[in-house]
């Protein structure tokens, strides 16, 4: 799910201009299927690794993963976001309250803070190795801004890391700001950024 390195072009780059994020609400939730469902798609998780309750997680096949991640959907709750090229959806971040997660080993949510968490990436493969990783990261701190967010709070890889690259890489988020603040495992970093005084 993580994007791989790949040469563009300049027309390649021009058009990622035109790119646009929207909320994953009921009314993008068909555009979030035909995304996880298109070819190459992560139609096998259905974005639930994190998310899904001790009672959710005993049913790990697709059609299960996707009725819970459509569940939360209906029911209102932030999931993430959906990237636009002409009108059609080619990748998402999974950015949402720490809360709406079961324990991704983070930091733990202070009183005074609201902590969004930024754990899943997916592009299509035409637009993978083209910074798409970075715009994403730039949509998702600003729409939990937006929604509230005081921290946003990531889980990236070393680029050489054998697993949880759908979670982004270290270099990726020290480039948008993000600091280092602990460990969540052998593998995973725990990088976080206030939001609290960040320029807009």
């Amino acid at each position: 799910m993580t994007p791989s390195p790949k040469k563009t072009g300049a027309s390649t780059d021009d058009k990622l201009q035109s790119l646009i994020f929207r909320e994953v609400d009921r009314s993008r939730l068909d555009d979030f299927v035909a995304l996880f469902e298109s070819r190459g798609g992560p139609k096998n998780c259905w974005c639930m690794v994190w998310r899904a309750t001790p009672q959710e997680a005993k049913r790990t096949a697709g059609a299960s993963r996707k009725a819970a991640f459509t569940r939360r959907v209906r029911q209102g709750l932030p999931v993430g976001i959906l990237g636009y090229l002409d009108g059609k959806p080619v990748a998402w971040c999974s950015i949402a309250p720490q809360r709406t997660y079961r324990n991704l080993g983070g930091v733990a949510e202070a009183a005074d803070e609201n902590v969004w968490s930024l754990a899943c990436f997916f592009v299509t493969r035409q637009y993978r190795g083209q910074g798409m990783t970075a715009r994403l990261i730039s949509a998702a701190v600003e729409h939990a801004r937006a929604r509230g967010a005081t921290v946003v709070e990531a889980y990236p890889v070393d680029s050489d890391s054998p697993s949880y690259r759908f979670m982004g890489f270290v270099a990726s988020f020290k480039k948008a700001g993000f600091v280092e603040a602990g460990r969540a495992g052998t593998r995973r970093h725990v990088m976080r950024l206030p939001l609290d005084g960040l320029e807009t």
